[in-house]
């Protein structure tokens, strides 16, 4: 299962990549997209809405299942990806550039010191 090294990542199956100028982009993981199987469907946040971590932020649903998507950590959305409530199964295509979901201008940068890396999502998801 594609688990890039580079970015950090949630129990829940969030990606956070870290532009290292207190912004983040946020989607779900490759293995979130599998386990959803085809996506039909995505409801992204407004930019300008603000979430606490650990908010329910957005929501994916496929033909199997809807779920929520958690925001990783605090702050204010400053950009939803477009493209996708008219091609949603970009998510499962490409988890990790063009399916991203939304970007975050963050509160507390602190928070991303907890997050999980590659290694440690791997163990947490049983991707191997």
């Amino acid at each position: 299962m594609d688990v890039p090294e580079k970015l950090k990542y949630t129990a829940s199956h969030e990606w956070i990549a870290d532009h290292g100028d207190g912004t983040v982009s946020v989607g779900i993981t490759a293995v979130a997209a599998d386990q959803l199987g085809e996506l039909v469907y995505v409801e992204l946040p407004e930019p300008g809405a603000r979430f606490r971590q650990g908010d329910a932020c957005a929501v994916v649903e496929s033909t199997k299942a809807a779920s929520d998507v958690y925001a990783p950590l605090s702050g204010e959305v400053i950009a939803s990806n477009g493209a996708l409530p008219d091609a949603p199964g970009q998510v499962n295509v490409s988890p990790y550039s063009d399916g991203w979901l939304f970007k975050l201008k963050l509160a507390n940068p602190e928070e991303l010191a907890a997050l999980l890396d590659a290694a440690a999502y791997r163990a947490s998801a049983g991707a191997h």
